[in-house]
């Protein structure tokens, strides 16, 4: 039996990739009987603000789903400045050693970046437990953050770069959700061996394929239609406004093409304002919806479209939301360059678009419009083949052990 800490700023009842990477990955490792317990904040996510039952507490212990979970105070932010996004990280990179005291000892820390400040409680922590310190870097900061025009402070800069590869280099392993970001640590001098891939993954009991479902498609109105569907955070990173030009090049020319958003996010008002502006009827907005309710969802999508910002950063990353759409045999229309598009082109499970680019992405949909049949069940196969022997918990765990106990 293996002892693991998980420490992670986010964890449900809060919804997103690492959320679920954290779950999933923890239950997977419960079942097999290892002792696991995690270390979060209280969910504050996306909203920046902490549920009633959540209020007022410095600490709580509670069983999730299962899973032991030590939640300690975080300052929440909302859509506030970066300086307050800062605040609410340090708060919980101190308040989270309260966790780290009343865990029980264990054998391996993993902690989650970003928050990249995260990694001085794992690196501190995994000494006084006398544990070894796993980095997991799901995103490099703050690199990323320079390159999105968000952090613009040339001192920050470099404080955060020094402490990005201190935290490198006193890790035991790294962990990397991409192969992008697992050549980036070999190339700043980590041994290859002491780097491994933690990709996102999906749990392909829940996600699979289901009938369409006809209530649903009546709810919505999508009776007839082709459904483009767009599920996940609505944020600057992901530049949907490329994809609602491209809705707005179709609308006369394929009246039966139809995009359906689903989700939330910053960019979601913005959005919303531009498909009043540009009168797209063949645009619905959803709304967020409960994870268990995404296969439905899923069901009566043709596409699932996965965007990102044409960005030189992003050529390396995996968003998670193309795993659930593939293991419920939904073949992606991914607007991006680089590592996923290369995956999706390689198993023919989904087809590439330039990314914030309206007319290239209109032509590809036109292309998609025009494959026959056969061709559309190879790819939705090839899909779920794909999801449930790489990508699925089961697999991740698999490697992750494997990793952890050399």
């Amino acid at each position: 039996m293996m002892r693991i800490i998980y420490l992670c700023q986010h964890f449900p009842p809060e919804t997103g990739a690492p959320q679920i990477r954290v779950y999933e990955v923890s239950k997977e490792l419960i079942k097999r009987g290892h002792q696991v317990e995690v270390l979060t904040a209280f969910p504050h996510h996306p909203k920046g603000v902490i549920p009633e039952e959540y209020r007022g507490m410095f600490y709580l212990f509670e069983e999730w789903d299962g899973i032991p979970v030590h939640r300690t105070w975080i300052y929440p932010s909302p859509k506030g400045s970066f300086w307050k996004r800062l605040a609410s990280y340090f708060s919980f990179t101190f308040s989270s050693f309260y966790s780290l005291w009343r865990a029980k000892p264990t054998d391996v820390i993993i902690c989650n970046s970003p928050p990249l400040f995260l990694g001085i409680t794992g690196y501190i922590g995994a000494k006084l437990k006398r544990a070894k310190f796993v980095f997991n870097v799901a995103d490099i900061w703050p690199e990323s953050a320079v390159e999105l025009g968000i952090l613009k402070n040339k001192t920050f800069i470099r404080m955060a770069t020094w402490l990005e590869h201190f935290l490198y280099k006193k890790s035991w392993k790294i962990a990397t959700a991409t192969e992008g970001i697992r050549e980036y640590m070999i190339k700043h001098g980590k041994p290859a061996k002491d780097v491994f891939l933690l990709p996102n993954g999906v749990n392909t009991d829940v996600f699979r394929p289901l009938p369409k479902s006809e209530a649903l498609v009546k709810e919505i109105g999508l009776e007839g239609k082709i459904v483009f569907t767009y599920a996940g955070t609505m944020g600057y990173a992901q530049g949907l406004d490329a994809v609602l030009e491209a809705a707005a090049l179709l609308k006369n020319e394929h009246p039966n093409v139809h995009f359906l958003f689903v989700g939330d996010g910053q960019e979601r008002e913005k959005l919303m304002k531009m498909k009043e502006a540009l009168q797209l009827d063949n645009v619905t907005f959803y709304g967020s919806v409960p994870v268990a309710k995404m296969p439905e969802i899923f069901s009566i999508s043709d596409y699932s479209i996965v965007s990102l910002r044409n960005i030189d950063l992003f050529k390396g990353a995996r968003p998670s939301k193309i795993f659930p759409a593939l293991a419920t045999g939904t073949p992606v229309l991914y607007c991006g360059e680089g590592e996923s598009a290369q995956i999706l082109l390689t198993h023919h499970c989904g087809r590439i678009a330039p990314p914030e680019n309206p007319e290239g992405i209109a032509a590809e949909i036109r292309n998609l419009l025009s494959i026959s049949i056969e061709e559309y069940k190879t790819m939705s196969e090839n899909g779920r083949k794909l999801a449930v022997e790489e990508y699925s918990w089961i697999r991740i765990v698999d490697d992750l052990l494997q990793h952890l106990s050399e």
